[in-house]
């Protein structure tokens, strides 16, 4: 059976993306959306509840978040699970999951003063490298590249 490891979010920025570059200059960004989820508990009455998720994009994709996202914004996120391990300050080992992500639209409307470009569309950039690395069952998985964007 092949494996599939694929997500979709939607939700509000929690802080400005955080922007750096790895040693051999590729670009990274890193931000955590904030996404809602309203139910009715067991008196009917309803209840919200936020789920905090972390969000990494590389290259192209880091840039344009970095260029056009900020605390607040809407987005859409989709791209794929990846966990991590890493030290922390007090030497401890930390694993967190987040998104890798392959393609975020920017759902907030350009411009907001008098005069400005408004647009109704949202705005999408993709990982233009994210391809690369799949084998070729995970790109006939995908299917078409081509198909309108979500």
């Amino acid at each position: 059976m092949p494996e599939l490891n694929s997500v979709i979010i939607a939700g509000n920025l929690t802080k400005d993306p955080i922007f750096r570059q790895t040693t051999n200059g590729t670009p990274v960004v890193n931000f955590s959306v904030a996404s809602n989820r309203r139910y009715r508990d067991s008196k009917d009455e309803w209840q919200e509840d936020v789920c905090y998720v972390g969000i990494v994009a590389w290259n192209k994709l880091a840039e344009s978040c970095r260029d056009k996202l900020k605390k607040g914004n809407a987005c859409l996120v989709e791209g794929e699970l990846q966990s991590r391990t890493f030290k922390t300050e007090k030497g401890d080992s930390k694993t967190i999951v987040e998104i890798k992500a392959r393609r975020i639209q920017f759902l907030n409307k350009k411009g907001s003063g008098p005069g400005a470009e408004h647009h109704d569309e949202p705005t999408t950039f993709e990982d233009d490298s994210f391809e690369k690395h799949l084998s070729p069952e995970d790109t006939a998985l995908l299917g078409d590249s081509s198909s309108p964007t979500i």
